[in-house]
């Protein structure tokens, strides 16, 4: 299914995105919030077109509250005017919008190439719904076949975590800040391990026992696989269209 025509540019909002699918899948996003909606919002540069346009949407007389997944997604929102509200224990949000590095064809989602994954977690599971806003070459036919996925782990636990990673076969990497020449440390204090696979997760099965395996490792907060969990992914193309891929009507 597909959305013809261009979007409107969010703005001159500082470190924007200018990318049109980008911006395309931005505005159809923020068509799917109504008035009165608790928003989830992401990190990474999809969710800050989203982010925009939702500000300019709010600008216009719609009444919504955000949740921010990051102090990166914090910021923009604080300053483009959007209300920000914090999870607590009645809190139910109404969608999340966020962006993935990888989409396998069943909406299976790699997250977490930036450092708020763990957030961008708990945000979604406190939502009805997630919506996922991302440009063609993030569609791919089996996840993990060329890149990492992360796992986040508490500092204590990082020699246990690289010697059970390394035990279910894969090839841990710290991840390192090259300018501040230390290990990149999460919005939560801990630190990234990118975990490299020794073949493609092809099989939806085969992700969600990795999946299982790796968080019962002591020390692991979470990974960057986010299986089952996207209600719907908005794939923005250089001429304007949106691609929408619904989970209820995979085959």
């Amino acid at each position: 299914m597909t959305d013809k025509g261009p979007a409107k540019s969010a703005g001159k909002t500082p470190g924007a995105a200018t990318d049109p699918g980008v911006l395309a899948a931005a505005a159809k996003a923020a068509e799917l919030v109504t008035d009165g909606a608790r928003v989830g919002l992401g990190s990474g540069r999809a969710a800050s077109a989203f982010i925009a346009a939702l500000a300019g949407r709010a600008r216009r007389g719609l009444n919504i509250a955000g949740v921010p997944t990051s102090e990166a997604s914090e910021r923009l929102a604080r300053s483009l005017g959007i209300p920000l509200i914090e999870i607590d224990e009645e809190t139910l949000l109404d969608l999340t919008v966020d962006g993935a590095d990888e989409v396998s064809p069943n909406l299976d989602l790699v997250k977490g190439r930036g450092a708020a994954f763990v957030r961008e977690r708990i945000v979604a599971a406190s939502s009805r719904r997630q919506v996922i806003l991302v440009t063609p070459e993030k569609m791919v036919s089996a996840l993990c076949a060329n890149d990492p996925f992360p796992v986040e782990v508490i500092p204590m636990g990082a020699g246990l975590a690289t010697r059970r990673l390394k035990a279910l076969g894969l090839r841990p990497v710290l991840r390192q800040d090259p300018k501040a020449q230390r290990p990149v440390l999460s919005n939560n204090g801990n630190v990234i391990f990118d975990c490299w696979v020794s073949r493609p997760l092809a099989e939806p099965g085969l992700a969600r026992t990795l999946e299982t395996a790796v968080c019962r490792i002591p020390g692991v907060i979470d990974t960057g696989l986010f299986l089952g969990t996207a209600e719907r992914v908005l794939v923005g193309h250089p001429d304007g269209h949106v691609e929408v891929f619904k989970r209820s009507e995979l085959p």
